[in-house]
């Protein structure tokens, strides 16, 4: 048994990730800001945690963060305001993973998005630009740390139920995966060591997860 903390732990994916978790015997504790979400976490097994990531210091993530064998962050603004979008999915961000190597935790993983990166190519006036600037600076920045990382980048979300198969590799161009299947895949990985120091595109496909996940090596 692991104990896992899930940063963002009232969002879609983190709720399924800790049922699947707490299911397979794990001790997860679930991070969140919003007090009244507390039933919806619990629900799933996980200790509920109340943490308003935005505003917390290094040090008192590191107190959250202390005794965990992994993280797991998928926290996002969800496409607010940008100076709450580079708040939350970059700086909030990078704080938990120095946060991570002050408490000792070395296996980290983000969920990230499909084409994340410095280049990304999103213009300046665009919507989503706030996001892919935010994304690819924390992305940088954890590959930059000595913790066990694992980068998921899934393509398009949707909220259709799973199938459990997906397509991975690098020339992916992306249709859409359901939030369900990113929650599988975060959990193989953490099942896995040896996805550490990898990003891994997806999106959904015919590959059992665990097969596709194998062939990592």
């Amino acid at each position: 048994m692991s104990r896992i903390a899930l940063i963002g732990g009232h969002g879609k994916i983190a709720l399924e990730l800790a049922r699947i978790l707490t299911g397979a015997g794990h001790e997860v504790s679930s991070l969140f800001r919003n007090p009244a979400h507390g039933d919806d976490v619990t629900a799933t097994g996980a200790t509920a945690v109340i943490a308003d990531i935005e505003n917390l210091s290094v040090a008192q993530l590191t107190d959250k963060l202390a005794g965990h064998d992994a993280i797991v962050f998928s926290a996002g603004a969800g496409g607010g305001s940008a100076p709450r979008t580079y708040a939350v999915d970059r700086d909030a961000a990078i704080r938990t993973m120095d946060a991570a190597g002050e408490a000792g935790v070395r296996r980290y993983v983000i969920v990230s998005y499909l084409g994340a990166r410095p280049d990304h190519g999103v213009p300046e006036d665009n919507s989503f630009f706030a996001y892919a600037e935010a994304k690819a600076a924390a992305d940088s920045y954890l590959r930059g740390t000595s913790l066990a990382w694992t980068i998921l980048a899934p393509s398009t979300l949707t909220l259709a139920e799973g199938t459990g198969l997906i397509e991975t590799g690098p020339d992916l161009e992306g249709t859409d995966v359901a939030r369900q299947d990113v929650a599988r895949v975060a959990a193989g990985v953490l099942d896995r060591p040896g996805t550490a120091g990898r990003t891994i595109p997806f999106n959904k496909g015919g590959t059992p997860i665990d097969q596709a996940l194998d062939a990592l090596g």
